[in-house]
Formats: structure tokens, sequence, C-alpha cells
């Protein structure tokens, strides 16, 4: 039987992974984001984990769309480079795909091609699903050697692993744990305590984030968040245990300014960068 011994993510493990950035910085230190997603009427979801990926210091984000008539410029965050389709761009850092990318045989052949490219990798939402209805993509993910990091909710696991969303969470631990030695890749399964495994089957418990955090678009803002994080030079194991472990923190603390029922995502996005910098400054300080 596997082990189910976890240790407990905390703020000052975490805050030991930030380093200040250097006087000199341009954006060019900082890593290349590309999140894939959006079909017809789930635009809104590759939106949210790109502005994440710009506000967790990411250098350059690109967000692939595969909506019809997609729009050509976020308005609310025009910093954000859209285009049409998966593109292929040079010195990729990382990518972020599934975010609802839908199903349909255009969403899988690009799913396809991306996992043959030898980049980090975050796979969340339809990515999972697809994944789950074809074994030969499965066996693609097992082989590849670049980082993969997948984010499932309990409904997710139950699908790749075959099982009921019941029994996932009767066993979130020896699950995540599953998933992590099927794929040869590093899981959070999302929810209450959070089970994060790491490439090389290390299980960690996070306890930040609290129910006003059962929203729309969370899972998309923490895979944005990681794929932040790899892009900026973190590995990906790291990347994972802090941004679950921050994501919480700033559901956290917009709960503690009373905000549980209606917060939104966004807001989410924005308290954490906020709680980030809060980290930087206290980790910087006590360097020196």
């Amino acid at each position: 039987m596997p082990s189910t011994r976890a240790t407990l993510i905390t703020q000052k493990q975490v805050t030991a992974f930030l380093k200040p950035r250097p006087h000199d910085s341009h954006k060019g230190m900082f890593g290349t984001v590309m999140v894939i997603g959006g079909a017809s009427g789930m635009v809104g979801a590759p939106l949210l984990a790109a502005r994440a990926a710009l506000k967790m210091g990411a250098g350059s984000v690109h967000v692939g769309l595969l909506a019809d008539h997609a729009p050509a410029v976020d308005m609310q965050q025009p910093e954000l480079m859209l285009h049409s389709g998966k593109t292929n761009l040079p010195e990729l850092d990382v990518i972020a795909i599934g975010c609802g990318m839908g199903h349909d045989l255009a969403a899988q052949k690009i799913l396809y091609e991306t996992l043959k490219l030898n980049t980090a990798l975050v796979l969340d939402a339809d990515a999972l699903n697809i994944l789950a209805l074809h074994t030969d993509l499965q066996a693609m993910v097992t082989s590849r050697t670049a980082a993969t990091v997948i984010t499932p909710h309990p409904g997710e696991a139950a699908r790749l692993l075959d099982c009921s969303t019941n029994d996932i969470q009767a066993a979130r631990t020896e699950s995540a744990q599953q998933l992590a030695e099927k794929l040869h890749c590093s899981v959070v399964l999302k929810g209450e305590n959070s089970v994060c495994v790491t490439s090389v089957g290390k299980i960690y418990l996070n306890k930040t984030g609290n129910p006003g955090m059962s929203s729309p678009g969370m899972g998309d803002v923490l895979t944005g968040m990681i794929a932040a994080f790899i892009a900026q030079g973190m590995d990906a194991d790291r990347a994972l245990l802090l941004a679950v472990h921050l994501h919480g923190a700033a559901g956290d603390a917009l709960a503690q300014q009373g905000i549980s029922i209606g917060m939104t995502a966004s807001e989410v996005t924005d308290w954490a960068r906020w709680v980030l910098n809060q980290w930087v400054s206290h980790s910087t300080s006590q360097q020196r």
C-alpha cells in the first residue's frame, strides 16, 4: 500500500521559495505563459487564468482562444496578448491548457499537439476530461520528460480514475497519490484541505481557504498562478505548493474583510497579488 502520510504546507515553507527581483529587472526575466482554452461561451475561463498569471508576476502572457469570433483584446486586462486558437510561440516557459476548452475534436487535437511539446504544462478542467476519455493521451502524459501539473477537482479526479466522486472524497490523499503515480506528474486534488502530491511522490496538505471560495473561476485562477510561478523559474513542485497555499490565503484575506458570500475569482486574484507582495517584502526584510 502507498504511504498516505502528509506534510502540512506552511507560509514559512512557501515564502522561502520567493526571491526579491533585481534592480535591473525586465519582463524577459520572468518568463512567458500561454493559456489555451475558451470554447464558445467559456472565454472567461482562460482570461481568468491569464489575468492571474499576469498578476502573479509572469513577464508575458498569451491566450489562445478556441471560440469562434473570440475577442482580440481583453479590455479589462489589455496587457494580455490574445490569439485565435493555439499559437506557436518561441521560448514558451509554460502552457496552461484546459480552462473552458470543451472536449470536441478541435480541443482534442490541440491537447494532443500540446502534449508533444517539451514545455512545462499545467492541465486543468477540460484537458483532464479529455484525458479521462483517451488512454493514448494519458500515455503521452506519462511519458513526458518536461514537468506536468494536473489540477483536478473531485469530479475530474473520479473520471481519471474511473470511480465515483464519493470514492475520491472518501480517500482524498490516496486518490491524489494514485493520480500522480498513474500519470507521472504533480497533482493538486482541489477542495477542502487540498491534497498536493509532488513529482517525487511527497504528499502535502493545504489548510488555507474557506467556503466563500466555492464560486466560479477559482480553479482557473489557481491554474494561472501555478503557471506564473513556473514561468518565473520555480520548479513545478514548488510552484504548485506556493500557488495552492497563496490561493487559499488570498481567499482567507477576503473573508477577514467580511466577504464570504459572493466572493469572486477576480477578487481572489487581486488579493493574491497583495498577499504575495506582503510575503516577498517580509521574506526580504528577514534576509537582511
